[in-house]
């Protein structure tokens, strides 16, 4: 049965890309972290006991990981930030006229690396608050809410998302069996004698899949006249252009004038085309989930966040975007830094996941 006391999951997404848009806006690496702190704390306090929740830490160490590979870039490819302090020298490799502007090798400076560093913060800061949301909204509820257009495109995209955490799951059962019963559960051997299991394992829940799909009318759709069906696709295309142009005006210095207006008109298309869309398959919903207070102040904390950073990034850029050259320590800014803390307000005004019931427990 469903939690009747779960915020809806489409909270937790805006929340945590409220969170990446504000990572966006910044290179400063205490705010930074500040906002990967707060993304933390929120998981570790909310996050519930289910195989799809268990995702936050692979996106840790993917940012780990982007931190690693950039860093190594700017050892070996070089930085496009000029430095006067070296901190080694490589061999360079000779490379060809038409290869100007590319060197392997050479000198290594400390601003070059602090550069990259500050640019691999960004992104993995972005990836790990992409990771929370995985961590906190359940996918298969967070299906239930797709507009009816976007409904096929939401299956294969929630089908995708629970393959590893359910493949994770089956791996550690399994050796998990194999220990108790005293064979051996690392090395190639054992990983051949888990693979075919697991594999039968993920047939059957694709199966299982598929009948349920089918049972439940999956596929069908209603007729809709030829008028709808050229203002759906319209509207669609227009909006989805409205939104790149206007994005792209955001962007540029030179489209500030028409960059707002011009996105609001494309979202505000795109979503006439997903409603209208939305009456060609018609389905019901079961207990649907309701946006109460809650999910408004979880979705309201993110998009403060990122427009309290974004107003901090126009009003004190230097705060929010340290420089390399000269090479000086960054400074945590107050206010930009407390705003990143509204952040933590989904870990006090959301219920506690409920710990699962043991066997002897009543149900």
């Amino acid at each position: 049965m469903r939690d009747g006391t779960a915020v809806h999951p489409g909270a937790w997404w805006l929340w945590a890309l409220g969170l990446g848009t504000a990572a966006t806006r910044t290179t400063n690496p205490l705010l930074l972290g500040l906002l990967v702190a707060v993304s933390g704390y929120v998981v570790a306090a909310r996050r519930p006991d289910a195989p799809w929740a268990r995702s936050y830490g692979a996106f840790v160490k993917l940012g780990l990981a982007v931190l690693a590979v950039r860093l190594l870039f700017a050892v070996f490819l070089g930085s496009p930030v000029p430095g006067t302090h070296i901190v080694l020298t490589l061999p360079e490799v000779p490379l060809p006229d038409w290869a100007q502007g590319i060197r392997l090798g050479g000198r290594v400076t400390a601003e070059g690396l602090v550069f990259a560093l500050y640019d691999a913060l960004r992104l993995a800061a972005l990836l790990i608050c992409v990771g929370a949301a995985n961590a906190l909204a359940n996918p298969s509820r967070l299906l239930k809410s797709l507009p009816g257009a976007l409904y096929e495109t939401g299956v294969a995209v929630v089908v995708a998302l629970t393959f590893a955490p359910h493949l994770i799951a089956d791996i550690q059962r399994l050796r998990a069996a194999r220990r108790l019963r005293g064979r051996p559960d690392r090395g190639v051997r054992a990983l051949l004698h888990v693979g075919l299991p697991v594999l039968e394992g993920a047939l059957e829940r694709s199966v299982a899949l598929a009948a349920a799909m089918d049972s439940r009318g999956y596929g069908r759709t209603a007729d809709v006249p030829a008028a709808i069906r050229r203002t759906t696709a319209v509207l669609t295309i227009a909006g989805l252009l409205g939104v790149c142009a206007g994005t792209y005006g955001l962007l540029t210095a030179q489209g500030g004038a028409y960059g707002t207006p011009v996105l609001l008109a494309g979202t505000a298309a795109a979503l006439g085309g997903l409603w209208l869309g939305g009456r060609r398959t018609p389905r019901t919903r079961y207990r649907p989930d309701r946006w109460d207070l809650r999910a408004w102040l979880v979705a309201g904390s993110g998009a403060a966040v990122a427009a309290l950073l974004t107003l901090a990034a126009t009003r004190d850029p230097g705060a929010l975007s340290p420089g390399v050259i000269p090479l000086v320590a960054p400074e945590l800014p107050v206010w930009p830094a407390a705003a990143c803390l509204l952040g933590l307000l989904p870990a006090f005004v959301t219920p506690p996941p409920k710990s699962p019931k043991s066997p002897e427990e009543p149900s």
